[in-house]
């Protein structure tokens, strides 16, 4: 599975990342506020034109990961390839803009708009009077109404990935005419406009078996600036041409080609001519960089290897010694040669490509599972948190590439998004002394104490050994990788693409301490905040039973017998692993191998260095990439890992799955949803519940904030950075690049006018 393809609105909804609806969106227009998430770290990176710059006509080869197993967005064998098929072939009534906010297609949507909320949810969408499907038929409410009876969950018969939202209306109509669409809510939905986005025609929605196998190798009928042409599975191709009957501004290419490169193998096809864009790795990235760069240093000539050979063969001939051997040697100079030849030609033809970065829409994350074992101790994974320095964390990923290297701030949104507001003063940042002494106070201390005997014993040894070998051997087990496989990566994450329901073992609630009671308060903007008197807020609660540890209820190192068991030592200096009951302190990080995760190794030995710090020790486990999420992030077998999601623009819908409490399935196994980390409270599934009903935009806002806060205290996953966004381009490209947020607009991309 590539690592960068797969996302939050994917998995639920059809395992494509960046889905028509993935970013944010104001729900009622003029009930807004200013605090609205800030700006983009980093703007987008497209070389923007004007269209009369830009030339009519030319095929553009795209990279992806690989050929598409469906085109329909809504199955769960989607992928991001069928996004960008559907993102330039099918309507979409919301698109987003450079700060992820949805702006109306006004292709298709001339307005969209609620108008009643009592007794039920109206909205009314007016369609544009031009827009119409490739065979000519009007876009209309017979395609809105076949959607939602296909997505509406009530017919097992569709072979859906989700029906989030669908599920919620009651019914679609004609609205006064023709070009209007009425769609009535049995339930209030803030989350309106991630509906009908892509909107496929009824020919492919109407029934369950065109649903399921009529759109998976073939679009008969569309309705963007592009129509899927061919699919050659053989030369792994798919052919994107204009659509004749296309209505808005003309798209400047007439072909727009996919097709499916590996990441290994990018540089080289950009370098060939196979295609014209991909996404690289930060490997490549310099590569092509330092070829472009005028006056950069390039391979060394191969003349030296000509040379050489000439010269071995005439000592040959002078001295009559030409054998095997000789013959040997000038085929492997020959070969040296030859290989470097076509090194320096490849990098040469680098130098017509041009990095655009930007960063992706998507965070990494660092998940703690906590069914079992240490984790399931809220105070161990508090003290995993403490001992993180995130800002660390984010320049080793994002320095060196020239990117903004700020730690993420929220679960549910990015900077930029109407809902970003950083709440990890929830959790808390770097603090080693508090993570020592939260782990005292839940039992672990430094290695079990030996017999006074043999203890001075094994330290009349070990002072004999430290003589004779100096120092000793580091554990193996502190987690430093000694992996070299893989090449470069993206940032090396490993991206969810599967909705899984897996067993999983409850973590045991706590009782809370005496003085630990009290409700939460909430202030405006949705922080939760001490209440009078010093009583615990709900910004402070912990992950099952909703408890916290705050910062001040340790000093500096602790105090011994304040926070642990009678006889425990303060933990002001912790000289090695922490054992409790005899067991040592270890937590299992599982990491994917091979190309794409070079980035995700040096983020985990870095982060293993930090917990060495505080005593935790961990066993770092490689596995395939194939096995990495399937048999081990899904099924719970693993303490650590790494791997992110894309933030959404509808965080009440799609991020309510992965922060939901797990519950019991009615086979006796555990429903995690898409909550791997398996850490959840009640109180954080009422917060997502509430704010999907309200359709006041302040309102909701601050409700996910609250909830985003509750995620924080519970430490089930610890938000790293915003993944690094890195596009090779031919120059003479416009409109195309690394987009940040913005959906890419297809028609106004091409190849820039020769200047004359």
């Amino acid at each position: 599975m590539s690592y960068d393809g797969v996302g939050r609105r994917a998995v639920m909804r059809s395992a494509a990342f960046l889905t028509a609806g993935v970013l944010a969106v104001p729900l009622l227009a003029g009930c807004g506020s200013d605090d609205d998430g800030g700006k983009p770290l980093a703007g987008q990176d497209i070389a923007p034109a004007a269209r009369h710059e830009v030339a009519d006509g030319g095929t553009l080869r795209w990279a992806v990961d690989a050929m598409p197993q469906t085109l329909n967005t809504f199955q769960a064998d989607a992928d991001a390839g069928t996004t960008r098929i559907a993102q330039a072939v099918l309507p979409a009534m919301f698109r987003m803009d450079a700060r992820g906010r949805p702006q109306r297609d006004e292709d298709y949507l001339e307005s969209a708009r609620v108008v009643a909320t009592e007794p039920k949810q109206v909205v009314v969408y007016r369609l544009n009077q031009q827009a119409v499907w490739s065979d000519g038929r009007e876009i209309g409410a017979a395609d809105f109404a076949a959607q939602w009876r296909a997505l509406s969950g009530k017919d097992s018969a569709y072979w859906t990935a989700r029906n989030a939202g669908y599920d919620r209306v009651q019914k679609v109509e004609r609205g006064a005419n023709d070009l209007e669409v009425k769609v009535t809510f049995a339930r209030p939905y803030a989350d309106w406009r991630s509906l009908f986005s892509p909107l496929y025609p009824k020919d492919v929605m109407g029934t369950a078996n065109s649903f399921n196998d009529g759109a998976r190798t073939k679009l008969k009928v569309s309705a963007g600036p592009f129509a899927v042409q061919k699919i050659d599975t053989k030369g792994k191709d798919v052919v994107l041409a204009r659509n004749p009957r296309w209505w808005g501004r003309p798209a400047k290419l007439s072909e727009i080609v996919l097709h499916e490169v590996p990441r290994d193998k990018r540089a080289a096809a950009l370098a060939d001519g196979s295609v014209d864009v991909a996404d690289i790795d930060p490997a490549d990235a310099s590569r092509i960089t330092a070829a472009g760069a005028r006056g950069g240093p390039l391979l060394q000539s191969p003349a030296g290897g000509r040379t050489a050979a000439r010269a071995l063969r005439s000592w040959a001939l002078a001295h009559g010694t030409e054998d095997e051997d000789t013959d040997r040697e000038l085929r492997a100079l020959d070969e040296e040669r030859t290989s470097l030849t076509a090194d320096l030609r490849r990098q040469q033809a680098l130098g017509g490509i041009q990095v655009r970065k930007s960063l992706e829409p998507a965070y990494t994350q660092l998940a703690l599972n906590g069914s079992g074992g240490p984790l399931a101790d809220e105070r161990v994974r508090h003290a995993v948190a403490h001992a993180l320095n995130r800002k660390e964390l984010a320049e080793l990923v994002l320095k060196p590439l020239g990117l903004p290297a700020v730690p993420v701030g929220s679960h549910l949104a990015l900077s930029g998004q109407s809902v970003y507001a950083d709440g990890s003063d929830a959790l808390g940042g770097q603090d080693t002394a508090q993570a020592r002494a939260l782990l005292a106070d839940a039992g672990w201390v430094p290695g079990p104490a030996k017999d006074k005997k043999e203890k001075e014993k094994n330290q009349k040894k070990e002072g004999k050994a430290a003589g004779a070998e100096g120092h000793g051997a580091q554990n193996s087990s502190d987690g430093s990788s000694d992996d070299s496989s893989g090449g470069g990566s993206d940032d090396g994450t490993y991206i969810v693409g599967v909705n899984d329901h897996v067993e999983d073992n409850k973590a045991p609630a706590r009782e809370r301490k005496d003085g630990e009671t009290g409700e939460a308060r909430d202030d405006k903007d949705g922080r939760e905040q001490r209440g009078p008197g010093g009583e615990e807020t709900g910004a402070e609660q912990l992950a099952q039973d909703g408890r916290r540890y705050n910062d001040d209820r340790f000093g500096p190192g602790g105090a011994p017998g304040a926070y642990a068991p009678e006889g425990t030592a303060a933990p002001g200096a912790v000289s090695g692993p922490l054992a409790k009951d005899g067991k040592p302190l270890t937590l299992r990080f599982v990491l994917p191998t091979g190309p794409g995760s070079d980035t995700l190794r040096k983020v985990a030995d870095r982060i293993t260095a930090m917990l060495k710090k505080v005593g935790i020790t961990t066993e770092v486990s490689k596995v395939s990439d194939e096995s990495y999420f399937r048999d081990h992030i899904a099924s719970g077998q693993y303490d650590l890992a790494l791997y992110s999601w894309p933030a959404s623009a509808f965080p009440a819908t799609d991020a309510r799955p992965i922060y939901a409490k797990p519950v019991p399935a009615a086979d006796g196994s555990l429903s995690v949803q898409q909550n791997y980390t398996r850490v959840g409270t009640d109180r954080i599934d009422q917060l997502f519940d509430q704010a999907v009903a309200t359709l006041d935009e302040d309102e909701q806002r601050g409700l996910l904030r609250k909830a985003d806060s509750r995620i924080w205290a519970a430490a089930g996953s610890i938000p790293l950075y915003q993944r690094p966004q890195l596009t090779a381009v031919r120059k003479n490209l416009a409109n195309i690049g690394a987009f940040g947020f913005q959906t890419p607009v297809y028609e106004d991309i091409g190849f820039l006018k020769k200047k004359s």
